[in-house]
């Protein structure tokens, strides 16, 4: 009876097993050995969410890479905090050519979407193509991407005729931060909401191969990713969109006075990063440091 017992916990032990193991293999994507605007299309036709962060410099991009990031964006959120302007405006196209290269000699597998920063293609479109080919053939970066809708169409095309893949955005985008006047949630209003649906369809329509929605309606995101076939990356946009981004300095704690609802802190390096700093600093007033080992 006892063995019987013990048989029976055994082929318990092993369908639970077995139950666990299809599960576990249930949620195991593709692996891209590098990632293209293909994978990312496949990716959110699996199901699968896409991770995306900003990155401005070689070492941490490739911190990053390493640790499996889909995408990362070299923002003009670097005008920021890279640089601690107030806005992204002030930004140059040399500036952000310089980071895009930084981090392109980083990368292994991610793939690399650098921001056009603000008067490289509003209103021109030979001057937002003209931009576009610089990043890339300077940079080597893969794609670029831009703010705005319907009024910014032509530029659009004339990047995407040049084969240059193009990533959209909008919602809160903070190059017209001016003309909003404020960071509050964009798009609340149905008329606002209207539009916006109607720019992510003509955007998907022009050829733009992913879209960035931000600090929009977490009901109005989910809409536009089920009517969208490419896939759509949210910041502030709620949980029912492909993917997500975040500024690297703001989820790892670096900045520490930037404290919206949407974030999600994963580390807190302000103090440490501090403390560490403080702790070299006595070491070496009280001249503890270098010591007998640390020397030649």
């Amino acid at each position: 009876m006892r063995g019987f017992f013990i048989l029976k916990s055994y082929y318990n032990l092993k369908t639970f097993h077995d139950l666990s193991q299809k599960l576990q293999n249930m949620s195991v994507h593709k692996e891209f050995k590098r990632i293209t605007t293909h994978a990312l299309l496949e990716m959110k036709q699996a199901g699968e969410k896409i991770a995306m962060l900003t990155a401005y410099d070689f070492s941490m991009a490739k911190i990053i890479d390493d640790a499996g990031i889909d995408i990362i964006l070299v923002g003009d959120s670097a005008s920021n905090v890279m640089a601690g302007h107030e806005t992204t405006l002030p930004i140059t196209l040399d500036q952000m050519i310089y980071h895009a290269q930084s981090v392109i000699r980083a990368i292994k597998r991610c793939f690399v979407v650098v921001d056009l920063p603000f008067g490289s293609y509003q209103g021109n479109s030979l001057e937002a193509l003209a931009a576009s080919i610089r990043i890339m053939k300077e940079s080597g970066a893969h794609a670029v991407k831009l703010e705005g809708g319907s009024e910014v169409r032509e530029s659009v095309e004339r990047i995407l005729s040049a084969g240059i893949p193009v990533m959209g955005h909008l919602g809160l985008t903070p190059q017209s931060i001016y003309k909003f006047g404020t960071y509050t949630v964009r798009a609340k209003e149905e008329e606002e909401a209207q539009k916006l649906i109607a720019d992510a369809k003509l955007l998907e329509q022009l050829g733009c191969f992913a879209l960035v929605l931000e600090k929009i309606p977490a009901e109005l995101a989910k809409k536009v990713s089920a009517a969208l076939h490419i896939p759509i990356i949210g910041i502030g946009a709620g949980p029912h969109v492909d993917g997500q981004v975040l500024v690297m300095h703001d989820m790892l704690g670096i900045n520490s006075e930037f404290k919206p609802r949407f974030l999600r802190k994963y580390a807190d390096l302000y103090p440490i990063i501090k403390e560490a700093v403080q702790h070299y600093v006595g070491d070496v007033k009280s001249q503890d440091f270098p010591n007998d080992k640390e020397q030649y």
